[in-house]
């Protein structure tokens, strides 16, 4: 292992691990966004439509959730850089089979199974590795640094996705994530320090069932809510023909239920198994720690802030300006240079004020962001605030974000950095599957009320037409492009004045709810500041915060050593 001290908070002395976690974290967070920006050629190409595509999404996003945690202990049993280059093998057949996919079941075969299985491998094991091969403020830099390039990710996907589907076609952006993991498995994983295993646990079947049905059920359930509605039917899952409304509700509070219910069969499991003295997937004692708590309490919230505020914001770049792939890339550059910049910043700034008080700044450069947002919103781009705005934002992202893996990971002892990483991948999904239902919910049911509202307030449209409107709304409208809400009020029979009319209420309607929907991602900002305050009150290592990973350590084994 590499000298903290000598590292200085400054520099890494490893720098080639580093690059290779650092890679590997930029591919995985890449895939989803780059894939977001490619729908409409994705269609096309494939010959199947946009529900299919999105659902090719959702169950990417569900595979690396279910998984998570058994991918996690896979690394005990295995060794955490044997499972990463296993996850990263994985991921590249998977990546190789969704770029020659000819159609969509070949697509949700390559990309939402074999590559959310590989990725269920590959970031545990990133977070365990670079606590193994780090410590000190060297820990705190390398988090510091992945965590910027996993919000580089997310921000510079739009724009690789934009400018690749552009220019030649989606397919080259897999075809580069199998190039990149084939060098990454030929050249360098060999040259990461190996962990040495002094004694290998058995996988816990019934736990790794039970979790992964658990979890799956609450995603899909929380995905959901923007298409079929929290409580009220907005749409309907359809089985044969029939649509399914228990007791006249939306099925997905049933569906969330059920996997709570899992989720506490799962847990009541994992205590038996420890009473027993087998090894559990996930020891029960691990989430009593209270920096783990509190770290992972700020991963869900920070992901679930970053992924409804970039479900919103492409929304009004390409449906209300009209912009294109490659220029909403380019619009939202500023989130990806800021976040960098601050993500290098944030372990620096560690080493003179406590983890609480930076991610408590990059709260408030987040909060007061997103309001700036809200305040650009409109039919025509403020360029210079709404880039100022942005900038703020990703500034809050890479402050919050260089701080949490260290806290999490400096939580537990080295030999439970699989368990820990694992449980911070999953609230990472759960944060960004919250995220994008929530704050699309939000988005969605202002869109309809604003709409419905406007058309009822105004006495120029026939009292017939108010009422077809109503009656086509009542099981909610989407977000459209002006010129696309025009086709749909011609189909409608509706007159060239009366279009007119309805349309310019439509795109008021959508101004409004775009900045309600930035409201409530400011709101889940301050609830950050809450829980922000369990945070580490001194800088990790110090004599108070070398405690932190005690309870996590099973009996007879040391807590993690102080980190100067």
């Amino acid at each position: 292992m590499s000298d903290p001290g000598s590292a200085g908070g400054s520099r890494i002395k490893n720098p080639t691990t580093l690059a290779v976690l650092a890679t590997a974290q930029f591919v995985m967070v890449l895939d989803t966004t780059v894939m977001n920006v490619s729908i409409s050629q994705v269609v096309h190409d494939l010959h199947t439509s946009v529900s299919m595509v999105q659902l090719a999404i959702t169950a990417y996003t569900l595979v690396m959730a279910a998984a998570m945690l058994t991918g996690a202990k896979l690394g005990d049993i295995w060794g955490r850089r044997r499972a990463f280059a296993i996850g990263l093998g994985i991921y590249g057949v998977g990546s190789l089979t969704t770029a020659l996919s000819p159609n969509v079941t070949v697509l949700l075969i390559g990309w939402s199974l074999v590559e959310g299985l590989g990725a269920a491998l590959v970031i545990p094991a990133i977070a365990a590795l670079t606590a193994l091969n780090y410590s000190g403020r060297e820990r705190a830099l390398a988090f510091g640094l992945l965590g910027g390039v996993a919000g580089a990710g997310a921000a510079v996907g739009p724009l690789v996705g934009g400018f690749v589907t552009t220019a030649w076609t989606w397919r080259v952006v897999f075809a580069s994530e199998t190039l990149a993991v084939a060098v990454i498995l030929v050249f360098f994983v060999r040259r990461m320090r190996a962990d040495r295993l002094s004694s290998r646990p058995d996988l816990d079947v019934v736990g790794a069932a039970l979790s992964a049905a658990g979890l799956a059920l609450v995603v899909f359930g929380i995905l959901k809510i923007s298409v079929w509605g929290l409580f009220k039917p907005v749409g309907a899952l359809t089985i044969g023909g029939t649509e399914i409304t228990p007791f006249g509700l939306s099925v997905v509070p049933f569906l969330i239920a059920a996997g709570l219910v899992v989720i506490g069969a799962f847990a009541r499991w994992e205590q038996r198994v420890d009473r027993k003295g087998g090894t559990p997937l996930l020891r029960p004692d691990l989430l009593r720690v209270p920096q783990l708590r509190a770290g992972l309490s700020m991963v869900l919230s920070q992901y679930l802030i970053l992924a409804g505020t970039f479900f919103v914001i492409p929304l009004y770049l390409q449906l209300v300006l009209g912009e294109d792939a490659l220029h909403t890339g380019l619009k939202i550059l500023p989130i990806s240079l800021a976040m960098m910049l601050t993500a290098l910043l944030g372990p620096r700034l560690a080493t003179r004020m406590s983890p609480r008080r930076v991610v408590q700044i990059g709260l408030a450069f987040l909060f007061v962001s997103i309001i700036g947002l809200m305040a650009t919103i409109s039919p025509s781009l403020a360029s210079v605030a709404f880039a100022a705005s942005l900038a703020g934002f990703g500034a809050g992202i890479g402050l919050v974000i260089s701080q949490l893996g260290n806290v999490v990971m400096s939580s537990v002892p080295e030999s439970r950095s699989s368990e820990a990483g694992g449980v911070q991948g999953t609230a990472q999904n759960l944060g960004q599957s919250l995220g994008t239902a929530l704050i699309g919910a939000v988005l969605l049911t202002a869109l309809t009320t604003g709409f419905q509202d406007n058309v009822r307030a105004d006495s120029s449209i026939p009292p017939q037409v108010q009422q077809q409107i109503a009656t086509g709304s009542e099981q909610g409208i989407q977000m459209v492009s002006k010129s696309q809400a025009e086709s749909i009020a011609k189909d409608a029979g509706l007159s060239q004045q009366e279009v007119n009319t309805v349309v310019s209420h439509y795109t008021d309607a959508q101004i409004a709810a775009l900045k309600r929907a930035l409201l409530a991602a400011s709101l889940f900002a301050l609830v950050g500041l809450w829980f922000a305050r369990g945070l580490p009150g001194e800088a990790l290592g110090s004599a108070s915060t070398a405690t932190e990973g005690e309870a996590a350590a099973p009996a007879g084994e040391p807590a993690p050593v102080p980190q100067p």
